[in-house]
């Protein structure tokens, strides 16, 4: 019998979601509007209060804004690992600055902070730290380094719902802004989306401005005042990145899931360490103990004793209906990165074998055991 195709990732979405949406799209207000800042306010509450949220339509969206609001402009220097997607650092040349790719660890293939201070210029203004794939940076040494030398942080926190460094959840640490994601195959999605988290005021004003136009009043604010209310003044050439009280209806309910979410993932990564670890096999680090690794990725490296190659393995799981992929080909390969700043291979020895070594398999909520069997037998029998 041949089995369903099972996709590399896939959004675990109920009928309370389903419901929210539907809620959302009957009460007239489908905009940014009270789901939003319902949304906004549950997510700053289940990371511990004390904090600013910002929803916006994507976390490429929101490290745009954070970046803009820090000040960062042409000349400036931004420090960010090569083993991301490209959204991490494309924002920093929407602003005409110039993103420093650094390597990263080759056990956590988190960035490496001997490397951000080694790559510290008199024009670097800001590091952009990734949490790859779930496992929270070294933010002792990351957050040292940008005191040392007035630097601001903002943490790509895409993968880190909710991750903790050292018992503290990511977006509770000291940097300046935190971005996370909601795309489809994050750990909550909103379909679209991202929220942008700060403890300063003036940040999180600023990034509302711009996310909406750079007007000083949104709509959902003129359009229910009881008075006439119709002026606004835009204050900024702003942008159009607010989310949508429709993709906020989602988010509400994913959240409120996130704990079986985590449980779950933390299950099937348990479950993968187990039965993976006698191939020819580098699989993925674990969180130290007492913190949470979100698990959004499972990134296993293929051994220089393993039978076949990676772009093997990947057509070898394919063929038996299973889907995978690579998180990332590094910046420095892609053709826009690599011709503007002259980038090698070489110069990035962690990132570039990790590379080729790695395949993102199959890891989602939805996922059942016999799903997650068929992955580890397809392994085990190309590998043997």
């Amino acid at each position: 019998m041949i089995q369903p195709f099972l996709p590399f990732a896939r959004p675990d979405i109920g009928d309370a979601e389903i419901a929210a949406v539907t809620e959302a799209m009957r009460s007239g207000w489908v905009t940014t509007g009270p789901v939003t800042r319902q949304f906004e306010q549950a997510f700053v509450d289940y990371l511990g209060g004390g904090l600013h949220g910002v929803a916006v339509n994507s976390a490429t969206a929101g490290l745009h804004l954070a970046l803009e609001a820090l000040g960062i402009g042409p000349g400036d220097e931004v420090i960010a690992p090569t083993l991301t997607f490209t959204a991490t650092v494309e924002v920093v040349r929407y602003l005409g600055a110039e993103p420093v790719l650094v390597d990263v660890d080759p056990v956590t293939l988190n960035i490496d902070p001997a490397k951000v201070r080694a790559a510290i210029t008199p024009r670097t203004k800001a590091i952009m730290p990734v949490h790859y794939g779930g496992l929270a940076c070294d933010m002792d040494a990351i957050l040292s380094i940008a005191k040392e030398h007035q630097l601001k942080v903002v943490e790509d926190a895409a993968h880190a719902l909710p991750t903790t460094w050292r018992g503290t959840l990511v977006g509770q640490l000291q940097s300046d802004v935190t971005v996370f994601s909601f795309y489809a195959n994050k750990t909550i999605t909103t379909g679209e989306g991202g929220m942008a988290v700060t403890r300063d005021p003036e940040l999180a004003k600023r990034m509302r401005v711009m996310r909406l136009h750079g007007m000083n009043r949104d709509a959902f604010d003129r359009f229910t005042s009881k008075t006439p209310a119709w002026y606004y003044e835009v204050v900024a050439p702003g942008f159009k990145y607010n989310m949508t009280d429709v993709a906020a209806a989602m988010g509400v309910e994913q959240l409120a899931r996130l704990p079986q979410f985590v449980q779950r993932r933390q299950d099937l990564a348990i479950r993968y360490h187990e039965q993976l670890a006698p191939l020819p096999l580098t699989l993925p680090a674990t969180a130290p103990p007492g913190d949470t690794h979100a698990w959004h990725l499972y990134v296993i490296r293929l051994r220089a004793d393993a039978p076949l190659g990676r772009d093997e393995v990947i057509q070898a799981l394919s063929d038996r209906g299973i889907g995978t992929s690579v998180h990332y080909v590094p910046l420095h390969r892609h053709p826009y990165w690599r011709d503007r700043y002259q980038l090698t291979p070489a110069m990035f020895p962690q990132a570039d074998a990790a590379y080729q070594a790695m395949i993102s398999i199959p890891l989602f909520t939805a996922m059942s055991h016999s799903d997650q069997d068929r992955v580890i037998a397809a392994l085990h029998e190309v590998l043997r």
